[in-house]
């Protein structure tokens, strides 16, 4: 089997509530995602799709996967797409870094092994480990009464964990913290998600002010060194995300004891082959994952889904139903949540099918 095309597809995903907050007054509207197909000499299509935070989140944005995929595309053409180890060796040889460019070509490359083989794409991540997945709400940062208004609205859909938005004023995010935490039941799991937005000293006031409160503090500070200095500080359980961006840095805190949780998101670390490895290794070394991605709808949905229900659930803390948070579907067969937990199709590849009257015409074509 060999590449003979790649093309790619641009598509808004418009939000359900309007804007999507989170640390330093950072704000996304209309989320920009990349739909891309590998197709083969055999008839076979791969799907996967990439949607960066914005621009201001991570060393990503939207028109760069496209750009990317122009630079890496040319080098692709004639592989073979089930040899996903040389799939990733040739994107790495035509362009260093940039692993969000290349973590659709790696999804795709996937959906087409799954299709080949006749099994989801689960079974050949190390098979179905659970049955459906818990997933998290992320609960966009406004005031600290409106932040807990929604989640009891979230809560009668059926989800128990909840990613607060927290990473502004550290006065306002105490009141956020104390004011969420006063309405969920002791069994539910609520984080505080800074973004990377605290200063230390501001996040060391934050873990101070709510050493009581049951609530995981995520990813305090822009750096490694500052967030590992803040858990230092505290007792509460730790997750680190936006620092954790490829397995050298997973190494490392394991050995340092820097986190309790990760957070795994799979175009951040270049797609599901390099995800599985890491996703391998916490387990390995008894670190849970909260298994997610970037943003995204239906199709980054089912890659989550796939990666999620071949983890042992205990290892596996929560996933991200993105597919929920927006108005549009782009294809059919995603996964759909059932009183807070989705579950990974069962069809072969990734069990979708995009929506080409959603998507219009491609906007980038390679031969």
């Amino acid at each position: 089997m060999k590449i003979t095309a790649i093309k790619a597809w641009q598509v808004d995903l418009p939000l359900k509530e309007g804007r999507y907050s989170w640390s330093n007054g950072n704000f996304v509207e209309l989320f920009d995602s990349t739909v891309v197909a590998i197709e083969t000499d055999e008839g076979l299509t791969g799907y996967a799709e990439c949607c960066p935070l914005g621009s201001a989140y991570l060393p990503s944005y939207a028109k760069g996967v496209r750009t990317g995929l122009m630079e890496i595309g040319p080098a692709l053409i004639g592989r073979n797409p089930l040899s996903v180890n040389g799939i990733n060796a040739a994107m790495d040889a035509a362009l260093r870094g940039h692993p969000y460019v290349k973590a659709p070509v790696d999804i795709a490359c996937w959906d087409l092994l799954g299709k080949v083989a006749g099994l989801p794409v689960y079974a050949l991540l190390g098979g179905a480990m659970q049955e459906d997945i818990a997933l998290y709400r992320a609960i966009s940062q406004e005031s600290p009464e409106r932040m807990a208004e929604k989640i009891a609205g979230y809560k009668a859909e059926g989800y128990t964990k909840f990613q607060l938005k927290v990473g502004g004023d550290a006065d306002d995010d105490i009141a956020r913290i104390h004011a969420t935490r006063e309405i969920l039941s002791p069994s539910d799991i609520l984080i505080a998600d800074a973004n990377t937005g605290w200063t230390r000293h501001e996040a060391a006031r934050v873990v101070s002010a709510v050493a009581g409160v049951d609530v995981y503090i995520e990813q305090p500070c822009p750096t490694y060194a500052e967030s590992v200095s803040i858990r230092k500080r505290t007792s509460l359980p730790f997750i680190l995300d936006e620092v954790i961006d490829g397995v050298g840095a997973l190494v490392e805190g394991i050995a340092e004891d820097a986190m309790d949780v990760i957070n795994l998101k799979i175009s951040k670390v270049g797609g599901l082959t390099r995800a599985r490895a890491m996703r391998d290794l916490c387990v390995a070394s008894g670190i849970p994952m909260t298994i997610e991605d970037t943003w995204g709808g239906d199709i980054t949905t089912a890659a989550i889904a796939h990666l999620a229900r071949s983890t042992p659930e205990e290892f596996c803390f929560s996933a991200t139903d993105f597919n929920s948070y927006g108005t549009v579907s782009i294809a059919e067969g995603a996964p759909e949540r059932i009183k807070g937990r989705m579950t990974a199709p069962d069809r072969p590849g990734l069990g979708i099918t995009p929506d080409f009257d959603r998507l219009g015409d491609p906007v980038l074509e390679i031969r």
